[in-house]
């Protein structure tokens, strides 16, 4: 463990001297490039200090012991300076388990009503305010990119981009089939339903992960649909490209420019082309999928939000709440954290 220590501590200092020479700062994509790497070991790192400075208290402590008017003082100290090795070395243990290289980056979410009709779609708003609440929470940023509105409200689908400080890494764990068992407002016999909704969710593509060549996309500019209101499109202004080797086809009308929304449409078509690289991978490695906290597959049951019982159950690890009503209020942190230190938990089993 100290070696591997040894060797990110020093990759961090190489990366802070490589950053101050004037030929690396004047190459945008090098520095941007070193600024992620070096991010991505700064936890370790910083945690490496702090392991050593206990580590070298431990070592003065110990020296104290021989001085018989010290003993007492010297035995108390050692003894919580152990307990703080133990608790470092737990953590250090998490903290050197092989990254998702994915987690630093931001998502683009995409929610569809599913099973349930209107109800459904209802569903998928509920969804889509409650990711809205937690980003909000987390001092992220959300951007619609396109939505198609449901006839009795909520969504039949609604794609939107969640930026911020590494927003991947908590929300991975969401793709799958969220089932809703109430009484839907038009259900007039007070009868509980079931309805499910979908979430897939994809880490933001960049350059470096896919390279979109657009001589394979076909581009249509067409007039907005929606439902009326204040913001539908007036002019022939949203952008449909269809990706002619796979047929993959992405559509964005949430801007009143053309070159808005053509931008919001090749960053989605770029995300889903990056997902779909990603899920081939997984597909080769069969067996580090299946250590997975669930598949990732759109239609999985993941999780069900009862409200007659203000529950929530998350299926994959068995976690139940009884704050269903906080949690639709974007107090997600008690699940994703459960979720996240299962799949800790996996890791450390070498499962």
């Amino acid at each position: 463990m100290i070696e591997r220590l040894e060797t990110i501590e020093k990759r961090f200092n190489e990366i802070t001297e490589e950053l101050t020479k004037p030929e690396t700062l004047s190459n945008i994509k090098l520095t941007l490039e070193l600024n992620k790497e070096q991010a991505s070991l700064k936890d370790a790192y910083d945690a490496f200090q702090i392991y050593k400075r206990i580590l070298a208290d431990i070592e003065a402590a110990t020296e104290m012991l021989k001085d018989p008017s010290m003993g007492e003082f010297a035995k108390e100290e050692l003894s919580n300076l152990q307990t703080e090795k133990d608790n470092m070395d737990a953590k250090l243990e998490i903290l050197l388990l092989p990254k998702d290289p994915n987690d630093g980056k931001n998502v683009i979410i995409e929610i569809r009503g599913a099973a349930g009709g209107d109800e459904g779609n209802i569903f998928a708003g509920d969804l889509f305010r409650m990711y809205s609440k937690y980003a909000e929470h987390q001092g992220w940023k959300i951007e619609v990119y396109t939505e198609e509105p449901g006839e009795s409200g909520g969504y039949s689908q609604i794609e939107f981009l969640i930026k911020g400080d590494n927003v991947y890494s908590k929300l991975k764990y969401e793709s799958g089939a969220h089932r809703v068992q109430r009484v839907p407002e038009t259900e007039s016999q007070g009868r509980v339903h079931t309805s499910t909704a979908t979430v897939l969710v994809m880490p933001e593509a960049e350059e470096v992960d896919y390279t979109l060549d657009m001589n394979e996309v076909r581009v249509d500019i067409t007039r907005s649909s929606g439902c009326g209101g204040q913001g539908v499109n007036t002019t022939d202004s949203a952008v449909r490209l269809t990706h002619i080797p796979t047929g993959l086809v992405v559509y964005s009308q949430t801007e009143r420019s053309q070159i808005k929304n053509k931008e919001k449409a090749i960053k989605i078509l770029q995300t889903r082309l990056y997902n779909l690289k990603m899920e081939e991978r997984d597909a080769e490695l069969g067996a580090e999928r299946r250590s997975k906290i669930g598949t990732g597959d759109r239609s999985e049951k993941i999780r069900t939000y009862n409200y007659p019982q203000n529950r929530v159950t998350d299926h994959r690890i068995g976690f139940t709440t009884k704050q269903l009503d906080r949690v639709m209020e974007g107090a997600l942190d008690e699940i994703i954290e459960a979720l996240i230190n299962e799949d800790q938990t996996r890791k450390l089993r070498g499962e």
